[in-house]
């Protein structure tokens, strides 16, 4: 949010784990043996946009990215 102008905090700041970095959330779960899914993103973040290289990061370290409208069945 800091990044494209749309906020002044980071997400550590407002109480979230970052996505990425050594104390991210990827990094964090990489060992993880379940499906992954990022459920709560703020609409400004690039991660959502399908097709970005942020988008493609995500992807690429076995995660899904929830889409408006999207059902999981436990």
């Amino acid at each position: 949010m800091i990044v494209n102008g749309t906020g002044l905090k980071s997400s550590r700041r407002m109480g979230h784990m970052s996505i990425d970095g050594p104390d991210g959330t990827l990094e964090t779960l990489r060992d993880l043996k379940a499906r992954r899914i990022f459920i709560h993103i703020n609409n400004t973040n690039p991660v959502l946009v399908d097709g970005s290289p942020e988008h493609a990061h995500v992807i690429s370290k076995g995660w899904e990215v929830a889409e408006d409208g999207m059902e999981v069945v436990l």
